[in-house]
């Protein structure tokens, strides 16, 4: 069977593979570091797959610049400019990153419900806003859980790198799990007092703003804050399909 689209998703840290429909993402899916990707790759994925159309949703120019150069005029690179199913109130749209205009094309799209926030727990944490009116108007973006931790494990000593996980305690009693403690919880702190100041500002009669999470470390942060509806692993992709749907 040949896929209608292959989607890339390619970000800072990882860039992500998978086939979809019109109507759905497919079972098949990869990914590689995006340091690692290289035409090799894209080749060794055309042996095993067969598609018609690529779509690309890239923040990584001279990987976007390769992706181009192999699959010549089948790429279909999401831009600003293009049909998304949301409008854009925002001072420069050109400067919004292509996941970012597909999380909130995916948002409106899969839910409908507005105003939306989408918090996706990449290399970066973004908060991407969506109106009452079904605009986009602009976000948030603060350091990711591993740059925090990479950060203080590269400028210390004796600081250990962590894997990230949930703390068995609050109060930790070694190095790592008081650095884990203060990650996990410290950064679900930050996620709730952005949240409640926008809800704040979005919808301050009600309070009701639909905030969907997607992203590495979506479920483990977003498991113990309320304000998060749900967490959908393949929203980026979902939004990718759906801008394709409207353009292609």
């Amino acid at each position: 069977m040949v896929a209608r689209y292959l989607l890339i998703n390619n970000n800072n840290t990882r860039t992500k593979f998978a086939l979809a429909d019109v109507g759905q993402l497919l079972a098949e899916r990869d990914w590689v570091e995006t340091r690692q990707l290289t035409g090799t790759v894209l080749q060794e994925l055309e042996s095993r797959w067969e598609f018609e159309s690529v779509v690309l949703a890239s923040v990584v120019p001279d990987k976007a610049a390769m992706v181009q150069s192999h699959f010549g005029d089948r790429v279909f690179e999401i831009q600003h400019q293009m049909q998304l199913g949301v409008a854009l109130e925002f001072p420069d749209p050109s400067t919004i990153g292509a996941d970012r205009l597909a999380n909130a094309a995916g948002m409106v799209a899969l839910f409908g419900e507005t105003p939306a926030i989408v918090v996706d727990f990449g290399t970066a944490v973004t908060f991407d806003i969506i109106s009452a009116d079904r605009a986009y108007v602009g976000g948030i973006i603060a350091p990711g859980l591993d740059v925090m931790t990479s950060y203080l494990h590269e400028r210390t000593a004796l600081l250990p790198k962590i894997e990230i996980e949930e703390p068995e305690q609050l109060i930790g009693k070694s190095t790592r799990s008081a650095m884990l403690s203060g990650a996990v919880h410290g950064y679900r702190g930050m996620i709730r007092e952005i949240l409640d100041q926008l809800k704040a500002e979005l919808a301050p009669e009600s309070g009701i703003v639909k905030t969907v999470a997607t992203g590495g470390y979506a479920e483990l942060i977003s498991a113990k804050i309320a304000a998060i509806d749900a967490v959908i692993p393949d929203l980026t992709l979902e939004g990718m399909r759906e801008i394709a749907n409207l353009n292609i």
